[in-house]
């Protein structure tokens, strides 16, 4: 990473961009060669954000600068890389057009959760991919009552519940039966994590509604925001998911495929070895 990172700078400068790298980073890895800022000051003194990484460490970023107005860019250095999409490899040739203004430009919408426990507000987070309430892995079904806008829509036993933005379709979702949501979607999925009722289905969503879930029994249950930070949860506590009015923009290369990126990601390219 250290060496990945000193090549990286080094490009940029050499394309006469002013460098800075992130504090934490930069503490972490003992760089001292480059200057450096805390995320919260990119806001109105950084052009553009370089993420060299997974989806992961683009999804932690992608909430601290949500309406800020800083692209961001994904190098990717994970094992999917659905939004760092340029291979590492890649760099010395395709980031140089994207400094140039070569670029196409995709707006991403979030998610805002609040936990309300007693009707009073005890967190607020933000979430790029998804909002999951889910039991721990040694704790039975959760009971959970949901409503959309104020409409009772259905009471579900399960392992959990996901909701998911377009860009967390490819994530959690899928891999519980969710369907593959278009980046430029305007809504949001809502899927069961193996419901105890097969009738319990994932439902896509309009942007514009509040999904509100109570919680009505479980031992240890959690909600995660892009599984990255949680809040513990009790009997009553209730979670209100909206859209966010914040929103990040990824630059990706000219041509850039959303089509081409899940062929190659999915395998769909591939034929079964036998029929």
């Amino acid at each position: 990473m250290l060496a990945h990172l000193q090549d990286l700078a080094k490009l940029l400068k050499s394309l006469d961009c002013e460098v800075y790298i992130e504090a934490g980073t930069a503490s972490h890895l003992g760089l001292k060669d480059f200057q450096s800022k805390q995320v919260s000051e990119f806001s109105g003194s950084i052009d553009l954000t370089v993420v060299l990484g997974g989806d992961g460490t683009m999804l932690a970023i992608g909430r601290q600068l949500a309406g800020s107005n800083v692209p961001l860019v994904g190098i990717n250095m994970g094992r999917l890389g659905y939004m760092t999409d340029i291979p590492i490899q890649d760099v010395g040739t395709v980031l140089p057009k994207i400094i140039a203004g070569d670029y196409e430009a995709d707006t991403r919408t979030l998610l805002d959760a609040v936990v309300i426990r007693d009707q009073k507000e005890i967190n607020r987070a933000l979430a790029l991919n998804d909002v999951v309430v889910n039991r721990s892995g040694i704790s039975g079904m959760v009971g959970l009552s949901v409503s959309v806008n104020g409409s009772f829509m259905y009471n579900q036993r399960s392992d959990g519940l996901i909701v998911s933005t377009p860009t967390g379709s490819t994530a959690y979702a899928l891999s519980a039966g969710g369907p593959i949501l278009h980046p430029r979607v305007a809504g949001f999925l809502l899927v069961p994590i193996a419901p105890h009722s097969l009738s319990n289905r994932p439902i896509v969503l309009p942007e514009d509604v509040t999904i509100s879930i109570e919680v009505v029994d479980g031992h240890e249950v959690i909600v995660n925001f892009d599984m990255q930070s949680l809040t513990k949860l009790q009997s009553g506590d209730t979670i209100e998911v909206s859209q966010s009015t914040k929103t990040i923009s990824l630059l990706h290369p000219r041509a850039h495929s959303d089509y081409k990126t899940l062929r190659e990601k999915l395998h769909w390219n591939e034929y079964p070895s036998t029929f």
